[in-house]
């Protein structure tokens, strides 16, 4: 058990130093008010969750700790969830209801899509 919590600290902390360095490096690149590389990174946590759930189950056999170390302990640190939370309450705070609300629907709606994306990805491979 202490390997498992270790392997999921290590694992989360990769994950938070990623999601940290691509939101990063897309929101300066796009330099708009509206937080496109949380975006990114939950979509891309999305597309990547999709494509190892399958590949884990179907191509990849993996020990259960070892599908927790990446599922949990790294995506669940890159995806950025709470992020997107509070950026969308900020959007709202602020009387930016369309930003807001933008944020809401492409953030859901895309990560459906990038979910599926994956699925049918790993589904080819």
């Amino acid at each position: 058990m202490v390997q498992k919590i270790a392997l999921l600290a290590l694992a989360g902390s990769l994950g938070t130093l990623a999601r940290y360095g691509l939101a990063g490096v897309v929101q300066r690149a796009t330099g708009a008010s509206f937080p496109w590389g949380t975006l990114v990174v939950n979509l891309l946590g999305c597309f990547l969750a999709g494509l190892l759930w399958v590949l884990f189950e179907s191509r990849w056999p993996v020990s259960g700790q070892t599908r927790a170390v990446v599922l949990v302990g790294f995506l669940g640190a890159f995806t950025t969830f709470s992020a997107y939370i509070l950026e969308t309450g900020n959007l709202a705070r602020g009387g930016e209801w369309l930003h807001a609300a933008a944020n809401l629907g492409l953030q859901n709606v895309l990560g459906i899509v990038a979910l599926m994306a994956g699925i049918a990805l790993a589904r080819l491979v």
